[in-house]
């Protein structure tokens, strides 16, 4: 048994971690800039990062490889540097995970290619599971425990990474963004990738949302997987509120009280992985650790729950067409 499947036979609930590229930039990254240049030029910060979210309680940490594919590290020249970037990432996370004293579990991060398939666009099946299949291989030699495919919004492109997973012999979890009322931007639904993941040959070990507008949108989704009846555990990793611009940066408006809410709901809403994307600092994740071991478990949330505790959705739809009983639409700003 892989060492994340061994830790949720033995969990009701696992904490992953929060943002890579928040923290990063609070550490002097400059905007533009490879984080993936820091695995080799600033090795000290990546370990910082990861020690972070080992130290907030987290169960779960991504690599800082989610651009590694070549397609997004070709604009910065370094399309020749997939393998070295992923492997040292993924060590810098080994080492980090293996001082921790207990079991932690060392994510390969994989983002999206940032290109669109055909016909749309000129992206083919065979070249995206070539570019994931070549970073996945580095990951797998740094030592990552599992493959962490996320941010997708095309389903071809989930099935391609996927494919990349099984030729490198990897195990790994799968999470869409659902920024676009409650879809996906290339139009996937909650109930459409849950139906997709167990067609897949070699499914996820856990299928989720990550990213997207705010955590209330993220809940809304995650509501709509569980509606499927799903067995496979479900991630969750949830932005810090809401990206807001001011004094030259980008703010996320989540406090560490939203979050230990948004942790608690999630959990009682059946997601196993809970975590947090944008915005999310170690703070964050020491009061969703606090709040998930200290308060008891109570009964599936409804949606007016949600949008009481976090806030209104930024959409009255929730992508299924199915919006009757969705509470009334509140205006909380645009995606950043």
């Amino acid at each position: 048994m892989d060492a994340l499947s061994k830790l949720l036979s033995t969990r009701d609930w696992l904490m992953a971690d929060g943002a890579t590229g928040t923290n990063l930039f609070n550490m002097g990254l400059s905007s533009g800039e490879p984080p993936e240049f820091w695995n080799v030029d600033q090795p000290d910060n990546i370990r910082t990062l990861y020690r972070g979210a080992v130290e907030a309680g987290s169960d779960i940490f991504l690599t800082n490889t989610f651009g590694g594919n070549a397609s997004r590290l070709k604009l910065h020249q370094a399309q020749g540097r997939v393998h070295e970037l992923n492997r040292i990432g993924a060590a810098l996370g080994r080492e980090i995970a293996d001082a921790s004293g207990r079991t932690v579990i060392v994510a390969g991060s994989v983002g999206p290619t940032g290109e669109i398939f055909e016909p749309m666009g000129s992206l083919t099946h065979a070249l995206a599971v070539e570019m994931f299949h070549e970073q996945a291989e580095g990951l797998k030699a740094g030592g990552a425990d599992v493959l962490w495919i996320e941010t997708i919004s095309a389903s071809e492109e989930y099935r391609a990474a996927a494919e990349a997973a099984a030729l490198a012999g990897m195990p790994w979890c799968g999470t869409m963004s659902f920024d676009t009322a409650g879809r996906t931007m290339m139009g996937v639904t909650s109930a459409t990738m849950a139906e997709m993941v167990e067609k897949i040959p070699n499914p996820p070990i856990a299928f989720g949302a990550n990213c997207g507008v705010g955590a209330s949108d993220l809940m809304r989704t995650v509501l709509g997987f569980a509606s499927t009846g799903t067995t496979r555990p479900i991630i969750a990793k949830g932005n810090a509120g809401i990206p807001k611009y001011h004094d030259g940066h980008i703010h996320y408006d989540g406090t560490p009280e939203l979050m230990a809410e948004y942790a608690v709901l999630a959990r009682d809403a059946g997601v196993r992985i809970i975590g947090g994307c944008c915005g999310t600092m170690p703070e964050h994740l020491r009061a969703m650790r606090e709040a998930l071991e200290t308060r008891p478990k109570g009964p599936r949330p409804t949606l007016d729950q949600i949008t009481e505790q976090l806030g209104g959705f930024s959409s009255a739809s929730d992508g299924t067409g199915d919006d009757a009983n969705a509470p009334r639409r509140e205006r909380r700003g645009r995606r950043g």
